[in-house]
């Protein structure tokens, strides 16, 4: 047994004053670690350190530490290395030392061209009669399809056939309602699109492959992880979500390899990752605990949640102890990574079913106080049943 336990810092996404779920509501969920970022700042602009204080200052008011930022957006103009990229690289790195001098050193972000994730059904009923968020296979091949116009060649005649059944069945009313789930991105995000717009924003990557993003990439990282490695802080790259391609973009943060490539290139530890159980989850040849095994020392922030994989490629957000994945195994590979690297990594229970009083309320899709809630208090409990095995 080890002379001391090393256990998460138990974390809690927060969005800021508009949140539905109050900071006081926070503290009572157990949490004492807020994530949180400036959502209202433009993506490319500087986070001013007078901003980061107050919203510092009120955090603490509230009885919380913020103590990681989720997200520090990267300007698309940096993933495609076109327009005003080197100003934006520039701002960013002074968001960084900003960051730094307020104290706040863990930062995490994506590389993900045009959306942050993508689902299909904000409000998917489980058979408890909460809802969850789902990604579906064929409604997703309806919108590409019939709504948004774009052809797949990797689609086949049968997923081509589903796709144009589930689309005829569809009224007006649920057509518009996919098309807004699929556009929602980032709860909280300052980009709202239109469908005109996200044409216009995909067209803008008809001429970056993969390789070409992956590049742009460990460029951007090799000019900010530097100033970040500089303050004593670290970059955690979020893995994509889903992480397989979408809409024909490039996606080059989605398993063990990409990873793997992103820190030979980029050696600092100061370039690490979120690892996001849930994300990585969403792709069936992706094994968690090899890829927590082969980047523990790159781990600085950790979101825990499940997804229940389906045979065609569809999933969605399981309970938290639950899913195709066994979170067990996870929760007790981390407790041995925090005790063999002396630290208490941040926790969030990322995402949670929509559920009990919650569901008569309008709330941020995934973050939800009761379901977050619920996901905390079983992995603290997992956490703590483990601890005594490791």
């Amino acid at each position: 047994m080890w002379a001391y336990m090393y256990r998460f810092k138990q974390a809690w996404r927060w969005y800021g004053p508009d949140d539905p779920v109050s900071l006081g509501e926070v503290k009572q969920a157990g949490a004492s670690e807020l994530v949180h970022a400036l959502h209202y700042i433009p993506n490319g602009s500087i986070w001013p350190l007078d901003e980061i204080k107050a919203r510092q200052k009120l955090i603490a008011e509230g009885g919380l530490r913020w103590s990681v930022v989720e997200s520090l957006p990267v300007h698309e103009d940096v993933k495609l290395r076109q327009g005003r990229f080197k100003e934006y690289i520039e701002h960013y790195k002074t968001s960084i030392r900003n960051l730094a001098e307020a104290g706040i050193h863990t930062i995490t972000y994506n590389f993900m061209p045009v959306l942050d994730w993508t689902r299909t059904d904000l409000a998917f009923s489980l058979p408890s009669g909460a809802k969850a968020l789902r990604f579906d296979k064929k409604a997703y091949h309806a919108f590409l399809l019939f709504l948004l116009g774009m052809e797949d060649r990797s689609i086949t005649e049968q997923e081509r056939l589903d796709a144009c059944k589930y689309f005829y069945r569809l009224s007006p009313e649920e057509k518009e309602r996919l098309t807004q789930n699929i556009l929602a991105g980032l709860p909280g995000s300052e980009e709202k699109w239109e469908l005109a717009d996200f044409r216009v924003q995909l067209k803008a990557y008809e001429n970056t492959p993969a390789e070409k993003l992956r590049q742009n990439l460990v460029a951007f990282l090799e000019e900010v992880t530097p100033v970040a490695e500089a303050c004593g802080s670290v970059l955690c790259l979020h893995p994509d979500d889903p992480p397989f391609s979408l809409f024909g973009l490039p996606r080059v943060v989605s398993s063990l390899t990409d990873y793997r490539y992103l820190f030979e290139e980029v050696p600092s530890k100061a370039n690490g990752m979120c690892f996001c159980s849930g994300s990585l989850g969403a792709r069936a040849d992706n094994h968690l605990p090899e890829i927590l095994e082969a980047f523990g020392s790159r781990i600085h922030f950790v979101h825990l949640r499940s997804v229940h994989l389906e045979t065609d490629g569809s999933f969605y957000e399981a309970n938290h102890l639950e899913g195709s994945s066994s979170m067990a195994q996870l929760v007790k590979a981390l407790i041995g990574l925090m005790q063999k690297r002396q630290i208490a990594l941040p926790m969030r229970p990322d995402h949670g079913h929509q559920m009990l009083d919650d569901l008569q309320k309008k709330t941020n899709p995934g973050y939800s106080a009761i379901g977050r809630l619920k996901g905390l208090a079983e992995l603290r409990g997992l956490e703590y049943g483990l601890s005594s095995e490791v």
